[in-house]
């Protein structure tokens, strides 16, 4: 049977003449060779994974070494460099190699040695391309919506949710955790309503001062005070047919909610120093990191306003409880951002990844992409290390056989399911699947509780 043709393999070349050898070896393997200028300007002339040879030793790669650092910042291409002995003395040529190249081959070196750290150059290149990366990093249509993506549990449901309140036009409110996206979630939202094509109009509750607020929803006309020059249209009117997105309403003054209640019972706004109503359509979608229960207990917050806004809810889950997602998360944004690296960075090393999933992220997604574009800036080497992202002391893992990983598993699932069912251990043995003796002899052997042994209920 004859071989199989090798599969043809792009190789860009930046150097002198190649040798017949290497020529002929290149030609073999299957790789196909074109020569590069260095003062071409790269531009995206590679989508797809290739190979790069770069000669540190060829006259015109040694006087041009600022054009050579243009084409091996180039991330589809897995650079090899070849050199002398002596070059790796000089400190610019040993940066661009410690930065950009995967590999390096000193001179005189054979053919098969160059050929076998290419190929290795060439595989990691590869795992840049879109059809060929590390599915933690992929992202699809079944794990996206909009700008956000995830493939968790809690994700694939708020996705779904997204979906469903997205064909009515009843008023939505997101609550969560701030940092967790609730704007990404509104524009979501409008993004796959009937109101798509008309204005999505976001304010900001918190960040307006209470004597604003109302001129900021309502508008004003000319002459209503010192200053008013001219009609101003206000943030509910210029939604007109569109979405309304109140953010952090939690913190919307109480004078104000009660002007806004009194918009979305008549569906009317009046602007200030006028006389007329203006009709105004919108659909309201609103979000808070408060709790609003508490604030209404206390006051803060008008109950018969929070019913006209949360007709329908959806609970935004925090970025510790995404799992997976995490890394999924960091690894989006070290993609977006990593044009503001001063070196080509290829990922995160072990200890950054241990420390992104053993850290408690109180500042949810908006402190995750602080501090990766953070690390991407400051990183010295080609990988993101935990102290990069400032998360050093919680790197170390502690190493754990199956048996305690089930017991840990165990001892949380009984913790929780105890909590929601407020200690009744046959109501929590329901929930979890097992019968209550069984739920008994785990809680005495884990020494969770001092429970009652089953004897002593007559269930032996």
């Amino acid at each position: 049977m004859a071989a199989s043709s090798p599969l043809p393999r792009h190789l860009f070349y930046v150097g002198d003449p190649l040798t017949l050898e290497l020529r002929s070896l290149l030609d073999t393997r299957g790789w196909t060779v074109k020569s590069l200028e260095l003062d071409r300007e790269p531009g995206n002339f590679s989508s797809k994974p290739s190979g790069g040879l770069l000669d540190f030793s060829a006259r015109n790669v040694l006087a041009n070494l600022r054009l050579a650092e243009n084409w091996l910042s180039v991330k589809t291409v897995g650079w090899l460099a070849l050199l002398s002995p002596a070059q790796l003395e000089d400190s610019t040529i040993r940066r661009l190699v410690r930065d950009f190249c995967f590999d390096y081959v000193t001179l005189p070196a054979s053919g098969e040695r160059i050929l076998n750290a290419l190929g290795h150059a060439y595989g990691i290149a590869a795992l840049h391309d879109g059809g060929t990366r590390d599915p933690v990093s992929a992202k699809s249509d079944s794990n996206a919506e909009g700008d956000m993506i995830g493939s968790c549990d809690a994700m694939l449901a708020l996705f779904r949710a997204i979906r469903k309140v997205a064909m009515t036009d009843a008023p939505v409110f997101i609550s969560g955790e701030s940092g967790t996206g609730k704007e990404l979630t509104a524009v979501a939202i409008h993004a796959r309503s009937v109101r798509r094509n008309e204005p999505f109009v976001p304010i900001n509750c918190g960040a307006i001062p209470a004597h604003l607020l109302q001129s900021e929803l309502f508008g004003y006309e000319r002459g209503a005070f010192t200053g008013a020059n001219q009609r101003k249209i206000g943030r509910v009117e210029a939604a007109n047919g569109g979405t309304l997105f109140l953010d952090e309403i939690g913190d919307l003054p109480l004078e104000s909610q009660a002007s806004l209640l009194r918009f979305l019972q008549e569906r009317k706004i009046e602007r200030l120093g006028g006389h007329e109503s203006t009709s105004v359509d919108v659909r309201i979608v609103s979000a808070t990191h408060v709790d609003m229960q508490t604030a209404m207990i206390e006051g803060r917050f008008r109950s018969d306003l929070y019913h006209r806004l949360c007709v329908l809810q959806i609970e935004e889950p925090p970025l510790r409880a995404r799992g997976k997602d995490i890394e999924l998360l960091a690894r989006h944004m070290l993609d977006r951002f990593e044009k503001d690296a001063s070196r080509r960075i290829r990922g995160f090393a072990p200890d950054a990844i241990a420390a992104i999933h053993n850290y408690g992220w109180p500042g949810n997604v908006r402190e995750l992409i602080n501090r990766v574009r953070r690390a991407i800036v400051m990183a010295e080497g080609r990988l993101i290390g935990a102290h990069d992202l400032e998360l050093g002391e919680f790197a170390e893992c502690v190493p754990m056989s199956l048996a305690q990983a089930r017991e840990v598993g165990e001892r949380q699932a009984i913790e929780m399911a105890l909590l929601r069912n407020r200690g009744r251990v046959g109501d929590a043995a329901r929930e979890l699947g097992v019968s209550r003796v069984t739920l008994y002899r785990i809680l005495s052997a884990y020494n969770m509780r001092d429970a009652e042994t089953p004897s002593s209920l007559g269930l032996d």
